[in-house]
């Protein structure tokens, strides 16, 4: 398990984790979530041993990671911004990989050419954006990781590359029960492959939960009719006579709450993840506002 017990960080006057737990289980596919701003990065920063927390506890099974050499080498981290030495080529960036990382596998570095075709030789900072990007793959994949943990993992690849980077990992999740975390906010893609969701605000976690819990838990119902009065409303519109409301509870529990209202029609829908995270973060208060200009 992964995991940050009541973490504090602060830089100055600014808290960027307040009292912050995660807990990321043993093969899971986790995605952290939330607002630009809301401590992500600070936190995967904690995870991967470059920030020493001020409070709290950011644990590997049960072991420290800051200033873990043996924990740190079963990480693998591909952060949103990433480092090449200035004139390295992915052969070179092979030879310092192989050095800092034990488990380093050369067979599959070999074979990780045939699916991202880079070149050998030139130097990483003349690759495109996406190039690069698949470069640290092929590098971080190669180190056999216990613990995979990625920052905007996709970004800049193009669509054909985004999902051969995602089997990629799925295959190593399912070959050797990785662990992995993921930060992204692309949640559509996120709600395909993560089994476990924490939605993040203000260096605090909102909502940490199993997806088909989340999603097992929050409903969309449109009705016409009397609105029960013991439900627990995130969000309320309507059109007309319909109204759509966005709702806490089971589907079982809502259908009889509504049945027993008898209003004239009502449907219970399911949410995507994309519109749990706008709902837990405030509803109408977080949606996309129309201005004139």
């Amino acid at each position: 398990m992964l995991e940050m017990i009541n973490v504090t960080k602060t830089f100055g006057d600014f808290a960027a984790l307040k009292d912050l737990t995660l807990k990321v289980p043993k093969g899971s596919i986790y995605g952290l979530v939330g607002p630009n701003g809301a401590g992500k990065s600070t936190a995967i920063r904690h995870l991967t041993g470059i920030y020493r927390q001020d409070q709290g506890d950011v644990l590997m099974e049960g072991q420290p990671i800051y200033e873990n050499v043996a924990a740190k080498r079963r990480i693998g981290s591909i952060p949103d911004e990433i480092f090449f030495f200035p004139s390295a080529s992915l052969e070179d960036m092979r030879s310092y990989y192989r050095g800092v990382y034990p488990s380093f596998d050369d067979n599959l570095f070999q074979r990780l050419y045939e699916v991202f075709q880079l070149p050998r030789t030139s130097p990483i900072r003349r690759f495109s954006k996406g190039m690069q990007k698949q470069a640290a793959f092929q590098l971080t994949l190669c180190t056999r990781p216990d613990v995979l943990i990625l920052d905007e993992p996709v970004d800049g690849l193009d669509p054909v590359m985004r999902r051969q980077v995602w089997n990629l990992i799925l295959a190593d999740v399912a070959q050797r029960q990785t662990t992995v975390l993921i930060s992204s906010h692309n949640l559509r893609e996120l709600e395909d492959i993560c089994d476990h969701v924490g939605i993040m605000d203000r260096g605090q976690m909102l909502l940490e939960r199993s997806l088909a819990d989340m999603q097992g838990l929050t409903h969309k119902i449109q009705m016409v009719g009397p609105i029960p009065e013991d439900l627990e409303v995130l969000h309320q519109s309507s059109t007309g006579r319909l109204q759509t409301l966005v709702v806490r509870g089971t589907a079982e529990a809502l259908q009889d709450r509504l049945a027993a209202a008898n209003p004239v029609y009502f449907d219970i829908l399911p949410l995507s993840l994309e519109e749990i995270f706008i709902y837990e973060l405030g509803g109408v208060n977080y949606e996309v506002k129309n201005i004139v200009l």
